[in-house]
């Protein structure tokens, strides 16, 4: 059985009944398969139930639930750890009436090109419908993670009162939720050993969280709250950390200053993962008192592998972090504005360095020395200080070039420039064959090689033909159909496909449909794919997890016939705003995705469901 078939969880949460083999997945949860007599299916559940167990892998425990009926059962009663990868694929009650005794949940919600402003804030992904749910059933319900989820104060607080048991909460891209929240799952739960609050939007209800947790000690392991932008109380924070002996992550906001940082390390050297905060000045300094003795702080905490924060920078306080780079895993500086002259001191003790986030403002120099220092390099991020339109960026494929000669293990590159060549992306695919993820911003639109003037077909080309482990990728610049043809004959493994601006015809998007079979979503704006392409991929969206398109040449009734035909599929287009009337044959975004449910129930003005 295809691994397509045998993956429903990964994508919408629960896995189709074995007498469904033939249909799309997860279109029946009833049931099927042999039939045995009572005392053999007793016999067979006992040992698949310890079998199972073995199973970790969710596309393992998906296949299994396959085989026959009793398999399917065994699945559900023994699994604890569930995917949900679209909110819309299922509904809570379908997935709580099936799976049991989860103690661990991850939800997705909005489509990624959310976070690029391309959907209005308020379309949905509501997370109340889910907590009230699982309330009911998960009593036992230990993890929670949320991505791109809309979280009311009030849904914090009753799943602060709902799970005895309940140790961590994840939230990243969220937002509707604010510091209110936060104070009750602070008060209330009282075993929690991770909050994580990654790129979430908090409102700030002018409530002391920090303060809300239990006195004395904490079962605290890791504690991140970088993006609430908002005052704290720093005598309390310190407190917290002071009898949080097992904490091992820490991630200031930028109300914390380097001065306070200096307290929390004294009081934390056990940390392996810190946030820094602000890294600028404290106001005892500013006052002219003595400084601290940063140095020493940082040699003291000996197990720090993991830097990032360094928002507002000082450069003069970088060497103070020199005594631990020489034991870095993974550095983020990408909410830091420094130079390549500033970078690269800090570089050169690197050398076991495998994530790297910078900004662009490094230049290509930078980068230079992160090549020839950073030998084990895995992961390589980086982002544009801001959109210029005179096309001066300050790195291109320089850069790009040097990290591929001398980032040999590089399995995964994010790079923003406006300057690129199919030289330096074809000597890329040569140098890093691992690559995994290749996702390759060329700001403006439809920029061609800088040197030839050339399409960027027979770069983005030789990474899906070389690079045999791609499984996501990102075009951009100047493409044509052949850039497609290439990614259609060889990117087989690619999972996830994000285009911008490329393409010159429908041939391009059939191309890709027709020749990727892994493909679970694909991400498509402002491209000149129409109708005809969409259609092509009628044999396959079943299998996929989304489709989204914005700012294509789609119309009303070519999407109504796909929602005709694959009536499985919930077909969406959308408009601006809610002030923006439908019109017949235009709308701005396409999205699709199967689901279990049909359409849902909680579209708002400006999405018209077909």
């Amino acid at each position: 059985m295809s691994e397509d078939r045998a993956e429903m969880s990964e994508d919408g949460g629960e896995s189709s009944s074995p007498s469904s083999a033939t249909k799309p997945r997860g279109c029946d949860v009833s049931g099927g398969g042999d039939y045995l007599s009572p005392s053999a299916d007793q016999v067979l559940d006992n040992v698949l139930d310890n079998v199972l167990l073995f199973l970790t892998s969710r596309r393992d425990r998906n296949a299994a639930s396959l085989v026959s009926k009793s398999w399917w059962r065994a699945e559900a009663l023994t699994r604890e750890e569930l995917f949900i990868g679209n909110c819309y694929a299922v509904s809570p009650r379908r997935v709580t009436e099936r799976f049991r005794r989860v103690r661990a949940v991850t939800l997705k919600g909005k489509p990624r090109f959310a976070d690029f402003n391309l959907m209005p804030p308020n379309w949905g992904a509501h997370f109340a419908p889910w907590v009230a749910a699982m309330g009911h059933r998960y009593r036992a319900l230990e993890k929670l993670c949320l991505k791109r989820m809309r979280v009311k104060d009030e849904d914090l607080e009753l799943l602060a009162r709902s799970f005895p048991c309940f140790k961590e909460l994840v939230l990243v891209c969220c937002d509707g939720f604010g510091t209110s929240g936060l104070a009750m799952v602070a008060s209330k739960c009282r075993q929690l050993r991770v909050l994580d609050l990654t790129e979430d939007d908090v409102i700030d209800d002018e409530v002391d969280w920090i303060s809300c947790f239990p006195e004395g000690e904490t079962s605290l392991e890791s504690l991140i709250f970088d993006c609430v932008d908002c005052l704290i109380d720093f005598e309390a924070l310190e407190q917290l950390v002071t009898r949080s002996p097992s904490l091992k992550k820490l991630r200031l906001n930028r109300y914390v200053n380097i001065g306070q940082l200096y307290r929390l390390m004294i009081q934390a050297p056990q940390l392996t993962h810190l946030g820094t905060g602000s890294f600028s000045p404290s106001e005892i300094v500013a006052q002219g008192d003595q400084e601290p003795d940063y140095v020493s702080a940082f040699a003291a905490c000996r197990s720090l592998v993991c830097l990032s924060g360094f928002r507002e920078i000082t450069s003069d306080y970088l060497p103070a972090i020199y005594p631990v780079c020489a034991n870095l895993t993974s550095l983020n500086f990408s909410y830091a504005n420094i130079s390549a002259e500033q970078l690269i001191p800090v570089i050169r003790h690197c050398h076991k360095l495998q994530i790297l986030w910078v900004l662009d403002s490094v230049c290509d120099e930078g980068l230079h020395a992160v090549a020839a220092t950073c030998k084990d390099l895995r992961e390589l991020r980086v982002f544009p200080v801001d959109a210029r339109e005179d096309g001066e960026a300050p790195v291109s494929d320089v850069g790009l070039l040097a990290i591929s000669e001398g980032c040999s293990k590089l399995q995964s590159i994010l790079y923003f420039c406006q300057r690129m060549t199919n030289a330096a992306v074809i000597a890329m695919s040569k140098n890093c064959p691992d690559i995994v993820v290749f996702r390759l911003c060329i700001m403006g639109r439809h920029q061609p090689d800088h040197i030839t003037d050339e399409p960027m077909d027979e770069g983005f080309g030789a990474i899906v033909k070389n690079c045999k482990k791609l499984t996501r990728l990102a075009v951009s610049g100047l493409l044509t159909d052949r850039a497609f043809s290439y990614i259609g004959q060889y990117g087989k493994l690619v999972r996830t496909l994000s285009v911008a601006f490329a393409g010159n015809s429908d041939m391009g998007l059939k191309y890709v449909l027709e020749g990727c079979p892994r493909l679970q979503k694909l991400e498509i704006r402002d491209s000149p794919f129409g109708d005809s392409a969409l259609h092509s991929g009628l044999h396959h969206y079943y299998n996929m997890r989304f489709l989204w398109m914005s700012s294509c040449k789609l119309t009303r009734q070519g999407c109504k016939e796909i929602a005709q035909r694959l009536p499985r599929l919930v077909v969406e287009v959308i408009n601006g705003s809610e002030e923006d009337e439908m019109e017949d044959d235009f709308f701005d975004v396409l999205y699709m995705y199967r689901s279990l449910e049909g359409p849902r129930a909680d579209a708002p003005r400006f999405v018209t469901i077909l």
